[in-house]
């Protein structure tokens, strides 16, 4: 918006040709948000921040206000010479445009989120500039459509929400402050690791690797290093987790999915083929060389004279295969594999060293010690000061935000580059002036994108969140404030737990849930599908519930995995602090896509292919304050319909009340009632079917301020 109230339809306009050029702004004006535009109305150039939506006519001076303190320039001195009146004119619409503006239209979308009021609409709709007399309510905006489709755009979290989770006070973390340079560096040796895993497992055992990723992960849970990505300092050194990947794809030459005969017959010939091929070549017992030979060919022969079999004949066989030279295979693979998995390990323990000798060259140590107390959790503080970070440049292609680094280009969309300004306004304590934003941004996106690897829909599902309608559930009837496994680009709360807490730290990151240990709150979590990270999560659960006397409750959200069954699982449903279990069945539930910072949105839900289980561990109080009663589980279950999140997610939909025929909550979950852990027996919750709509919840939750 320009200081007399005019607005452009495409956001702060350009400078029409027919004017004269005038001098570029410098660097640090560039920095702070400011940019040249051009008031059609008075029909001379004015200058727009981004970041405050201040308006000046005036060439900007750096350091005039603060934009924390005082975002809307009140307190700003007028410059020299000025008339005193543009000083109201800039903060205040014309009396003209207040009369003749209509309370129920829409302008257009501006270019940055911060012309919002965002304590008003901040669960609503983003980007939508309404004149000041219009009040703005969910019915408003349902009922009175912009004039594009395209302009509504769902929020897919709430930051309005405070916390409840209660920690000790602690000192500053260790990790080094994230720098452009080093996440340049980072990514590129993390790539260069992809390749070698690749490359190992193409020359020793003929096969395409498994998941890089859940090695990673893997690792991470037992690793004691400086390197917040790469596994530095880990016993053993051989990867239970990429050992049996590795092994579960041996013999190499398997397809995936099965879906017709011919993929099935090919499937069979092809592991008898290379079950014989890898026998020949190994240094085999005779007695283990003779009996896979002996199979692989039977298996050959019998697919020469039956042609007419079925698949299910085929998979039988292939079974049958499995069985009786899985274990011959195993063992004559056993020292090769381990060898792979001690070699990526050592690669990684140097490019770590590498990675920490170059970053600690830049900056200079600094310690705080702190004494513990309690009190409300805070984002994670790098002990170590961050030096002068280098520009990046950013620039806007429709909807999507770019940002770019030597030629380095990261991207994400303008939904969630704008919730990026408000978690850094929130959480960062160190850049009143957003002077380091863009390349703590850019390290971020560059971060997870290593970390999601470069194929096609890689590594996506490590991020992959529940649906808006569930947190809206959870918060509302359980008090949950807290998501234990999130990132800054995927999480609804504004304080979460996340694996990297030096880029995203600035950002409201706890830092890692393992090394995060409350006293009090409800806590939700869901966490990567990697089976060495879940059971250490049930073991950090087992300890906090254990030790603490203070309402502490955690809503655990995990793959339904029976075959075999993962110990995680196993413990849970064992588990003296285990309150309530749910299940929904596959495919009648939905998640968050882990690329919802950079998809469309018809792509942002996408369809659950195994159940999900549904825990709710909590110690005695916890349970008192918030206990899945009946009345509170059926509110739960009904938000967990499929068709719910992407209803929300389309304002102009007229079947927002209207719950699928398909779909019912008693039709989607069992219930199971568990014992009381110590501190008492509860009665026994009530597990028959809804048989009607569940009654509004009257308990309500007390808000808790942060200090």
């Amino acid at each position: 918006m320009s200081p007399t109230g005019t607005t452009s339809s495409q956001g702060p306009p350009l400078s029409p040709s027919t004017a004269s050029k005038t001098p570029e702004l410098p660097d640090e004006l560039v920095q702070a948000g400011w940019s040249k535009c051009w008031s059609r109305r008075e029909n001379r150039p004015y200058y727009f921040n981004r970041f405050t939506n201040q308006s000046l006519w005036e060439v900007p001076v750096l350091g005039q206000h603060d934009v924390i303190s005082d975002p809307l320039g009140l307190n700003a001195a007028p410059s020299e010479g000025g008339d005193s009146s543009h000083g109201n004119e800039q903060r205040k619409r014309r009396m003209s445009e207040e009369q003749g503006a209509n309370q129920n239209s829409f302008k257009r979308a501006k270019v940055s989120c911060r012309a919002c009021d965002w304590s008003a609409v901040s669960n609503q709709l983003l980007c939508f500039q309404v004149e000041p007399t219009t009040p703005i309510s969910p019915s408003t905006l349902v009922s009175n459509p912009g004039p594009a489709d395209h302009l509504w755009c769902r929020i897919y979290w709430d930051l309005d929400i405070q916390t409840n989770a209660v920690i000790k006070e602690r000192g500053p973390a260790p990790h080094l402050p994230p720098h452009p340079e080093m996440e340049l560096q980072r990514a590129q040796l993390v790539t260069k690791l992809r390749q070698q895993y690749h490359e190992l497992c193409l020359q020793r055992e003929g096969m395409a690797p498994s998941s890089f990723n859940r090695w990673l992960l893997e690792r991470k849970v037992i690793d004691k290093g400086h390197d917040p990505f790469l596994p530095s300092d880990c016993d053993p050194v051989v990867s239970p987790s990429m050992f049996r990947e590795v092994m579960n794809d041996i013999p190499p030459g398997t397809l995936s999915r099965i879906k017709y005969k011919e993929e099935a017959r090919k499937l069979l010939f092809r592991y008898a083929e290379a079950a014989k091929k890898m026998i020949d070549s190994r240094n085999a017992s005779p007695e283990s060389r003779k009996m896979v030979k002996w199979n692989a060919e039977d298996t050959m022969n019998w697919l020469r004279r039956d042609t007419s079999a079925s698949k299910e004949d085929y998979m039988d066989r292939l079974e049958h295969l499995r069985q009786q030279c899985g274990p011959h295979l195993a063992a004559v693979a056993k020292d090769s594999v381990e060898g792979i998995c001690s070699k990526i390990y050592q690669l990684s323990v140097e490019y770590s060293r590498r990675l920490r000798q170059t970053h600690l060259s830049l900056l200079q140590a600094c310690p705080s010690p702190t004494e513990p107390r309690l009190l409300y959790c805070y984002p994670v503080r790098l002990s170590v000061s961050s030096v002068p970070l280098p520009r990046v440049e950013l620039h806007f292609e429709n909807d999507v935000a770019c940002l770019r680094f030597r030629g380095e280009m990261v991207k994400v969309n303008r939904g969630h580059f704008s919730k990026l300004e408000l978690l850094y306004r929130y959480s960062c304590i160190d850049d009143p002036r957003f002077e380091k934003f863009l390349s703590r941004v850019w390290c971020l996106l560059k971060r997870y994108q290593a970390m999601f690897g470069g194929g096609v829909n890689e590594g996506f599902g490590l991020q992959g969140a529940l649906p808006v309608s569930v947190f809206e559930a959870l918060h509302k009837h359980f008090g949950v404030s807290f998501e234990c496994f999130a990132s800054p680009l995927n999480s609804y709360f504004k304080q979460f737990c996340s694996a990297f807490p030096d880029t995203d730290g600035f950002f409201g990151s706890r830092g890692p849930f393992l090394s995060f240990s409350p006293v009090s709150g409800s806590f939700e979590a869901n966490p990567p599908f990697c089976e060495e990270l879940m059971d250490a999560m049930v073991t950090h659960f087992e300890e906090l519930l254990e030790s603490s006397s203070e309402p502490l409750s955690f809503i655990v959200f995990v793959p339904e995995w029976r075959d075999p069954v993962t110990p995680a699982l196993t413990r849970m449903e064992k588990s003296r602090f285990l309150r309530q279990q749910l299940s929904v069945s596959a495919y009648e539930h939905e998640y968050r896509s882990g690329s919802q910072h950079i998809c469309k949105r018809d792509d942002m839900y996408y369809q659950a292919v195994h159940g999900t289980a549904v825990f709710f561990l909590q110690n005695s109080a916890g349970f008192s304050k918030w206990g899945p009663t009946p009345e509170r589980l059926n509110e739960f279950k009904a938000s967990y319909r499929p068709s719910l999140s992407r209803c929300l997610s389309s304002p102009a939909s007229s079947s927002l009340s209207k719950p699928p025929q398909s779909c019912s909550p008693e039709a989607c979950y069992c219930t199971t009632s568990m014992p009381a852990d110590d501190g008492g027996s509860p009665t026994p919750l009530e597990t028959e079917p809804l048989q009607r709509q569940p009654e509004p919840i009257t308990e309500t939750f007390p808000q808790l301020s942060a200090t």
